[in-house]
């Protein structure tokens, strides 16, 4: 008998390397703020360079939002694509002692594990610059049956949607995910990868997405819209939930009939926003595969969300299930 999962993330095995760094630097290297871009072998080497102290921490969305639902109690799976090299054994211990199962087999040639360089100014927000490595070689071979029919949520990172092959590794899971009458799940990830994919991203959504997850500038852009009511209104006819964000104003859960207000967990400040909307979504999933309703839900949500903000790094450091139970969240 396969093992059940509640959450199996789909996503960038990436190596986060996080730097503090003035607004200047990200001026001086024509660095959009708040984005997220793909850059080559040469201009990580030049970031690592000169973009001073890193912690090295491993990351990747999907992989945040599989540890974080682990760390809440649920059983979890994610699927990427590492080297073996030293940040992929660093990669794979990792999210093995956060207890993810993970089974896709490691690549023995081509390029190195992925990492990505967070430069966090002193406003919190991160800017992050990605080296996509071994993902590019991530694809539908990696895509293990009984595991996606197994898990209640298939979740995908947005970011998946740059390589070729990690995109049809995506739809070839989803296909599996619906036949098995299991949900499906997107986090759009970042504005700028909506623009670049919007046409697939609506189609997909359209297709295969049953929980759709995005903050506002992302799903404004989905839909080319000004207004985020206008966005609101457009997506709760194409998906059964949509979990929008709106950093600290709270969340938006729509569905075709309901609409949900939820305010944000409070904190004395924001230190890092990397993992915000991953760690957004691993609280909402785990409370959503433990059938709760959709306002516990993005209640449980907004508590993961607030512990990563708190400190640096994508991962979570306090104990979440803990504080889920005080807090009579789960």
């Amino acid at each position: 008998m396969t093992k059940q999962f509640d959450v199996l993330g789909i996503g960038n095995a990436i190596v986060d390397v996080l730097s503090k760094v003035e607004d200047q630097f990200l001026l001086t290297n024509e660095i959009p703020k708040g984005s997220m871009q793909i850059i080559d072998e040469k201009t990580a080497q030049h970031l690592y360079s000169t973009m001073g102290a890193g912690i090295e921490i491993s990351g990747g969305s999907a992989a945040n939002t599989a540890v974080g639902v682990a760390q809440l109690g649920g059983q979890a799976a994610f699927f990427g694509k590492i080297k073996t090299d030293q940040l992929g054994e660093v990669f794979r211990h990792d999210i093995t002692a956060s207890n993810v199962t993970f089974p896709t087999q490691d690549a023995t040639t081509g390029p190195e594990t992925a990492r990505s360089f967070i430069l966090v100014t002193p406003d919190g927000e991160r800017t992050m610059n990605t080296f996509l490595g071994a993902c590019v070689e991530f694809g539908p071979q990696d895509i293990d049956v009984d595991t996606v029919k197994a898990s209640k949520v298939t979740y995908m990172e947005g970011f998946l949607w740059d390589p070729e092959q990690a995109k049809k590794a995506f739809v070839k899971a989803a296909q599996i995910a619906r036949e098995a009458n299991r949900d499906v799940s997107l986090s759009l990830s970042d504005s700028f990868c909506v623009d670049r994919h919007r046409e697939s991203f609506l189609e997909l959504v359209k297709r295969d997405i049953d929980i759709l997850f995005a903050n506002e500038d992302e799903i404004k852009s989905l839909y080319q819209v000004d207004t985020f009511d206008d966005a609101l209104q457009a997506v709760r006819q194409d998906c059964k939930i949509a979990a929008l964000t709106r950093s600290s104003a709270g969340s938006v859960i729509v569905s075709p009939n309901e609409i949900h207000i939820v305010e944000a967990e409070t904190i004395d400040k924001v230190v890092d926003t990397t993992g915000a909307g991953d760690l957004f979504a691993a609280g909402f999933l785990a409370a959503y595969t433990k059938n709760k309703d959709l306002v516990s839900c993005a209640r449980l949500g907004s508590m993961a969300a607030a512990e990563v903000i708190s400190h640096i790094g994508a991962r979570p450091q306090a104990n979440l299930l803990e504080m889920a139970q005080v807090k009579g969240l789960l």
